[in-house]
């Protein structure tokens, strides 16, 4: 004669959290591993070792003022005539006045409260045209 076993198995409601700790740190460590973070992203201007004052003719300087509204004044250095220009025109300005003068500067001057975004357009703008000389000043008064 065969005995039946009567019992019946229990069917727990509960989730077994014994390894819930175990399985949350391998997740943390898995994606620490796995995350890349982006390099910084930043001007690509190389300063200069020491600073040092240097006499600069005014016929070498243009003077590039970003206003705080977005326009660009142009002035070429003891020039009292001011030019308003769009910062993607700086480009080709740029490129016709160093060609004219190869000593050519230039000076970059922002007003502080003009957004970040116009001075990088203008630094965009001289970097594609090859600009390798430039002043970086906050525009005073």
């Amino acid at each position: 004669m065969a005995v039946l076993n009567n019992k019946k198995s229990k069917v727990s409601d509960k989730v077994p959290s014994s390894s819930m700790a175990d399985i949350a740190f391998l997740l943390l460590i898995f994606f620490l591993v796995t995350t890349t973070f982006p390099k910084d992203k930043g001007l690509a201007i190389v300063l200069p070792e020491q600073a040092e004052e240097v006499q600069v003719s005014q016929k070498n300087i243009i003077h590039i003022i970003i206003q705080a509204n977005g326009i660009v004044d142009l002035k070429r250095g003891e020039s009292p005539q001011v030019q308003q220009v769009r910062p993607n025109d700086i480009e080709g300005i740029w490129r016709q006045e160093v060609a004219e003068n190869d000593n050519l500067i230039a000076a970059v001057k922002t007003h502080p409260d003009a957004p970040y975004k116009f001075m990088l357009d203008v630094l965009d703008a001289l970097h594609i045209a090859g600009a390798e000389r430039i002043s970086l000043q906050v525009l005073e008064g």
